[in-house]
């Protein structure tokens, strides 16, 4: 079980006997009253977003997840197809299920899928990925002062904000957590 002081963000608890991953939380102290825990936890199965408050102390369920390394093979444009290695079974997820991984999702990539009760509910991707850039702005001479950036659509469709030295081709690192540029990767 867990209590309300070791939540954090991306912890996963059972809520009504359903999976839950905790979004945002936040700690609050009234000056009168007791302590209590205000939080935005969405449902696994459901992706639906629930604000909860819970009592300062209070503990929740750890749920039955388990997890399996696979494959992640190919899109069709609304599937997502991953393997499992060991078994050659393969799992199909729609596009709404991923969320935001979709956009750090590469072919023949490796993926922690998360299951409930025998069904995948969600998919972990490494906290970093290298991703290509496939559209940008030409470089602009002379605009190297510190601040600003231009937008850079990535070889999986996300765009991100980038140094103005950077250009069609170019291999970036991306926090896949924040959506952000980290670097450019030396080839």
């Amino acid at each position: 079980m867990y209590a309300t002081t070791e939540f954090k963000k991306g912890l996963k608890i059972e809520y009504n006997g359903k999976p839950f991953v905790i979004v945002e939380f936040q700690h609050v102290n009234p000056g009168k009253g007791s302590a209590f825990v205000r939080t935005r936890i969405r449902n696994l199965e459901t992706a639906q977003v629930l604000e909860v408050t819970f009592k300062a102390g209070d503990k929740v369920n750890v749920p039955d997840l388990e997890y399996k390394e696979m494959q992640y093979l190919y899109n069709d444009g609304q599937n997502y197809t991953f393997m499992d290695l060991a078994t050659y079974d393969q799992i199909v997820l729609k596009k709404e299920e991923l969320d935001d991984a979709v956009y750090f999702l590469i072919e023949n990539s490796m993926i922690k899928v998360t299951f409930f009760q025998g069904r995948p509910v969600a998919v972990e991707v490494d906290n970093f990925v290298e991703l290509k850039v496939t559209e940008t702005q030409p470089n602009i001479k002379g605009d190297t002062s510190g601040g600003g950036g231009k937008p850079a659509k990535l070889e999986t469709g996300l765009t991100v904000t980038v140094p103005f030295h950077i250009s069609e081709g170019d291999i970036l690192k991306i926090d896949t957590r924040t959506s952000e540029y980290v670097e450019k990767v030396k080839k």
